[in-house]
Parts: C-alpha cells; structure tokens; sequence
C-alpha cells in the first residue's frame, strides 16, 4: 500500500466541525485514501454522485428529508459531489443544521465543486486539491534509489496509481483515462457542444509543453476562435489535467509581459492524448518531458506542505530563458531543467543575474532530481 501525503492532511482536519472538500482529477485516488482513513466505519454513509438515484436525494431537499436518509450515520462521504445541483447550498444546509456530521466532499471539477461551494461554504470548510501519485511518495515506498531507476519509465506512464500498480495494463489504462474518462466533468456542461474539439485542442498543447503557447495559434490549428480556446483551456485546468504558468516580468524592458506555457499534471496522460509510449531513449520530446515532469512534482510538493509560493517562467524577447521561478515572501529561486547533465548551466542568463542578482539558481538534472523534489 503506497502512503500518500493526503492520508494525513485528511486526518488532521476530521472531526473539527467544519466540511471537507477534496478535489483532484478522477482516479487519483480519492475515494481510495477516504475508505482507508475510515477504514470501513460502520458510521460512515459512501454517496456516489454519478449516480442519478443519489442525485435524486438532494432534488429539494430539507434538513429532514437528509435526516431521514443519513439516518445516524456520522460521517457522510458525497463522491463526484459537483454532479449534484446547487451543491454548495445543499452542503451548507447539511454543514448548518446538522453538525453532528462530518460532511465530506469529493470532486474532480473545480469549476462545478470548488466554484459553487466558495461562497455557501466560507468559513465553514476545509479545502484540500489531490494529485496523481508524487516523486516523494514512491521514493518513499519503493525507496529512493529505486525510484530514481524508475525515472525513465514515469516519464512516459506517468503516475495515476492505476497504472503504477498494474505495469501489464499501463497503455490500455492511460488510452481508456485520455479518452474519455478524464473529460466526463467537461463534457457535461451545456456549452461544450464540440467534444471533440476539445480533445483536438489537448493534443495540440501536449505537443507545445515546454514551449510557449498562443492563444491565436491554437484557435487556427484547432478551427476555433481564440476565445473558446482559452475558455476550454480553463476548464481543461479547473479538471486538473493541465495547468498554466505564466511569465513573470519587473525589472527589464524587454521581458516578456503576457506569455505562459501549459503543462500536464501527468506526463502518463500527456503521451496518451498523443499515442506516443516510445521509450526516453527514442524520443525528440526529453527534454520537454523532463521539464513538464519536474514542474508539476514540484508544484505538487508546495501544494500538499500549503507553501505560500508563486511559480512563473522567464524569459525576453531576445530568448533568453529561465525554466521555473518560485517566489514566496521571503525569496525568489530560480531553476533549469536539463535531461542531459553534459548540457547543464551552471549560471543564470547574464541578463537574469544583472535583473535579479540576489536569486539562488540551480540545474536540475536526473541526478540530482530528488534535491529539488524531496
């Protein structure tokens, strides 16, 4: 059984009188990490939204009405909880006229569940965001040494914990969840009539990782306006499939101002959206591997231990570059990313240092990659 760094953040906030909201992509394992905190409570009572009998529970529903259905069940788990209409006012009722229940709520939607619950639930919830399995915790289940073998086959099959725990079954696994699965939430809302623009659209960034990206270019490569572009770009976000960073600029004239880059939460569901499972050694793409990797591990880190950062790119328009910035109160880091280690940089772009001359720097390789991840 792989621990997952969830597992105690959940359980420090149990029983403290106010809701639990999860929210993460399906199949990170949501559901997974509650059934093993309870651990098969006869107190708990499981509801799965996706089902519409659940659903039909909370049409209209009243205090008394909720009663009746959760009868003394202390503990109430709503899964998919964005499927249910109004849900933040149907939470709150729940979170105001019983408290003797623990309420939690998961969803893979932050659009549907985070968006409509803010409001009804202020200062009555704990929010927590769940990801695909991290660098830190198969290190610490597999052992470091190990899992720094493994580095070349989570680039390609990322870490959904499906497919880390069935190998035999890791391209057919990533195929079903690129299809299709992963979209359910998306597809769902009334406006998105063209599905299958969307997933055009995905195939389109996954080829730009690393890369910056246009809001105008994509709408030509995908027949759409620029717009919805960047409408299904948000949703695409909210899902917890992508996520964007942008380019932070203060000093320089010349530094880009408005510029961003897209990444995958999973490089797993990356190379599906793409049908591309060469191995490192065959592919053109390592280096943006490498570097859609380590962002998203280490944005996941800062997640999970509530670090107050920003994260950004740098660059100019005389292209010089810096991979990933991370800036809190305290400080500003700056990192690059490099596959090869023969190719690493020891400093900063020139125009970077003289811009920023107080700014720690360094060049995160595979061999060194759990210092910047542990």
């Amino acid at each position: 059984m792989i621990k997952r760094i969830i597992d105690g953040l959940l359980q420090n906030r149990i029983g403290k009188g106010k809701a639990i909201i999860l929210m993460g992509a399906r199949q990170v394992g949501k559901t997974t990490v509650l059934k093993r905190i309870f651990d098969d409570n006869d107190d708990v009572l499981w509801l799965n939204a996706d089902e519409q009998d659940v659903r039909n529970i909370f049409e209209n529903a009243t205090s008394t009405r909720l009663a009746a259905f959760f009868r003394s069940k202390k503990i109430v788990v709503i899964d998919e909880a964005q499927r249910i209409a109004d849900i933040g006012i149907k939470l709150k009722l729940i979170t105001d006229q019983m408290p003797q229940i623990q309420l939690v709520a998961t969803g893979s939607s932050s659009f549907e569940l985070a968006n409509r619950t803010n409001e009804p639930l202020t200062g009555r919830k704990w929010e927590f965001k769940m990801f695909p399995l991290t660098f830190g915790e198969m290190a610490e289940h597999n052992g470091l040494l190990e899992e720094k073998r493994m580095l070349v086959h989570r680039l390609v099959y990322g870490y959904y914990p499906e497919v880390v725990s069935k190998p035999e079954d890791e391209e057919a696994l990533l195929k079903m969840l690129a299809n299709s699965y992963l979209y359910k939430d998306i597809f769902t809302i009334e406006s998105i009539h063209r599905p299958e623009k969307v997933v055009k659209l995905l195939q389109a960034l996954a080829y730009q990782i690393g890369s910056e990206v246009s809001y105008n270019e994509l709408a030509q490569m995908c027949s759409m306006d620029s717009k919805t572009v960047e409408k299904y770009i948000s949703l695409l976000e909210q899902a917890y499939i992508i996520f964007r960073l942008p380019t932070y600029s203060k000093n320089l004239r010349n530094e880009l101002k408005n510029g961003r880059k897209i990444f995958f939460w999973d490089c797993g569901i990356r190379n599906a959206v793409i049908g591309n499972f060469l191995p490192m050694e065959q592919r053109t793409d390592a280096g943006a591997l490498f570097e859609n990797f380590v962002i998203a591990e280490r944005i996941k880190q800062n997640v999970y231990s509530s670090k107050d950062t920003t994260h950004w790119f740098w660059r100019t328009t005389t292209a010089q570059e810096v991979d990933f910035l991370e800036i809190s109160a305290a400080k500003m880091s700056a990192f690059e990313f490099k596959w090869n280690p023969k190719k690493a940089k020891i400093t900063a772009p020139l125009s970077f240092r003289n811009a920023y001359p107080d700014v720690d720097y360094l060049t995160v390789t595979p061999e060194n990659v759990e210092d910047f991840l542990m």
